[in-house]
């Protein structure tokens, strides 16, 4: 069984997107399908919260002073590799998004917010499973992984003019 646990800390996602929680929802279902070969019960959890909540957790844990669109907190550095206890399920970590700075995103790029809340958490969920776009390669794959799971959404490919 996958439990996604959606966890509110900015009231304002519900005026900017009142279904971010739904959205979020399915975003991540879509990116463990995606993934493939997951146990049969995964745990995660998704923070909508907003810029200066994102802000202090960048600082703290990566030294960078500024909001930024997305944040993604795995358990296991490998997780394809943890093995849950029996009848335990599979926790991968949280994925954050600082609700200011996916408005301002979305605003730029011309693509609505729930098309931009959608592969935050799909580019999130990957990071969880030890994705990463470090390098070149690693980049390429990350990215078509999402590109995938987006389309499967019947949402746009965001890397397609890039």
């Amino acid at each position: 069984m996958t439990e996604i646990e959606i966890s509110l800390r900015d009231s304002a996602w519900s005026t900017a997107l009142p279904d971010a929680s739904s959205v979020a929802r399915r975003a991540a279902v879509a990116a463990l399908e995606a993934a493939g070969d997951m146990p049969d019960s995964v745990e995660l959890g998704v923070v909508l919260a907003d810029d200066s909540f994102v802000r202090t957790l960048n600082r703290t844990y990566r030294g960078q002073d500024r909001a930024t669109d997305v944040l993604s907190f795995p358990i296991h550095e490998k997780p394809c590799h943890a093995q849950p206890q029996a009848e335990q399920p599979l926790m991968l970590g949280d994925v954050v998004l600082a609700r200011e700075t996916v408005e301002r995103d979305s605003a730029s790029a011309g693509v609505g917010l729930a098309d931009r809340v959608s592969h935050l958490v799909v580019h999130g969920v990957f990071h969880l499973l030890g994705h990463d776009h470090d390098k070149p390669v690693a980049e390429r794959r990350m990215r078509a992984l999402e590109s995938r799971t987006l389309l499967a959404l019947g949402l746009c490919d965001p890397y397609v003019n890039l």
